[in-house]
């Protein structure tokens, strides 16, 4: 028995020492699979239950429901059936600046893939051109037959004009402030605490507290509106301006994320090649556009690449501050997909969801690779 037990010793250890190993080399992997099967649990399940729902017709019964499969219909009704007013807006004929308009991007996106394909041809890169291309002249048809012809555009439009108009807006003014604050000038320390501030703030409370500013009559602001004879003008009945107030809502809270990352770049960039500039006589001008922005330029893209898919998530705003009127002018796509979910139309609130994510991939993954990485490349080259 002795005997027995001293050679079963080493062999045990052994076999104890071959796990031990195991699972050093896979810690990496058993720490992390946890956590992977919860987002794989919370997130693969509603994806593939909401794509289910999107083919489908999905009625609540008396403690129960019914599931009836109806195919492409929810999307069909949102291009060409009762909802296309909603989704894509009202077509009543082109006007001719809408013709122009379309014609020229249709020979400039042309000319964009014969030059793809006069240089290195990929299938795979040119499929995806493709599918960019045809994103790209479809929004401009939509907007040359709505807002260039005088009619009104849709939730997607909405949802668009949020997208470029408000990224656009805090990129200028995030990048103008981040080079404010990279300057040796006095405060620069409480101007970044400061400026940083409305990130912290809940999108719920940056909508309540603009409607309240924006409130010509009983605002805080009041006496400036009447000062500059606007005390009657009620903005959240004008769809522009409604739209343009939640775009500046929008911007106030999220040009600190911009500014704050930039910044942290510009701080980055090495004060030689500047300093050694300003030593030729080089303007300030010269100095940003030949030195500060190709290094800055992949940061931004990237900051701005954040921003969009963010911003193509708006529903906060808009549904405080104007719950999407006047009528549906000011109505995302996001917040379509949330009233056809309140109204228990749970099938158009998911193909909505959808195209909105269609959309969103698209327009972004276009964006990384045309932009981000062609002057990654350009860099590089």
């Amino acid at each position: 028995m002795s005997t027995v037990g001293k050679q079963g010793t080493p062999s045990r250890r052994a076999r104890t020492h071959r796990i031990s190993e195991w699972l050093d080399r896979q810690s990496s992997t058993l720490f992390i699979t946890p956590a992977v099967v919860l987002i794989l649990v919370f997130s693969l399940f509603p994806l593939v239950a909401s794509l289910i729902i999107a083919f489908s017709r999905f009625r609540l019964r008396a403690g129960s429901y019914q599931v009836r499969w109806v195919g492409f219909k929810n999307f069909e009704k949102q291009f060409f059936g009762s909802e296309q007013f909603h989704f894509l807006g009202t077509f009543k004929g082109m006007s001719v600046l809408g013709w122009v308009v379309a014609t020229v991007a249709g020979v400039l996106i042309l000319y964009w893939l014969y030059r793809y394909c006069r240089q290195k041809f990929w299938w795979l890169g040119f499929i995806g051109r493709i599918i960019s291309a045809l994103m790209a002249f479809g929004l401009v048809l939509l907007f040359s037959a709505t807002l260039l012809s005088g009619h009104q555009f849709g939730t997607l439009g909405v949802t668009l004009f949020y997208v470029f108009v408000g990224c656009s807006l805090q990129f200028a003014i995030g990048l103008g402030l981040a080079l404010l604050c990279a300057q040796p000038i006095r405060g620069r320390t409480f101007f970044r605490v400061v400026f940083f501030l409305p990130l912290m703030i809940t999108p719920i409370g940056i909508g309540y507290a603009f409607r309240m500013l924006a409130d010509t009559t009983k605002g805080p602001f009041s006496p400036a509106w009447q000062w500059v004879g606007l005390g009657d003008f009620a903005w959240s009945t004008d769809p522009w301006a409604a739209r343009l107030f939640i775009v500046i809502g929008d911007s106030w809270q999220w040009i600190p994320f911009v500014f704050i990352i930039l910044l942290a770049a510009l701080e980055n960039i090495p004060k030689d090649h500047r300093e050694a500039a300003e030593v030729d006589g080089a303007s300030g001008w010269q100095i940003f556009r030949e030195i500060t922005w190709p290094q800055l330029l992949p940061v931004a893209a990237t900051v701005m690449l954040i921003r969009l898919i963010e911003a193509f998530k708006l529903v906060d705003l808009p549904n405080i501050m104007t719950a999407g009127g006047p009528g549906i002018a000011t109505e995302s796509m996001s917040l379509h997909s949330y009233f056809a979910w309140r109204s228990l139309d749970l099938g158009q609130s998911a193909a909505i969801a959808y195209l909105l994510l269609i959309t969103t991939v698209v327009i972004c993954v276009s964006f990384f690779n045309y932009v981000v990485l062609g002057r990654l490349r350009q860099g590089n080259a």
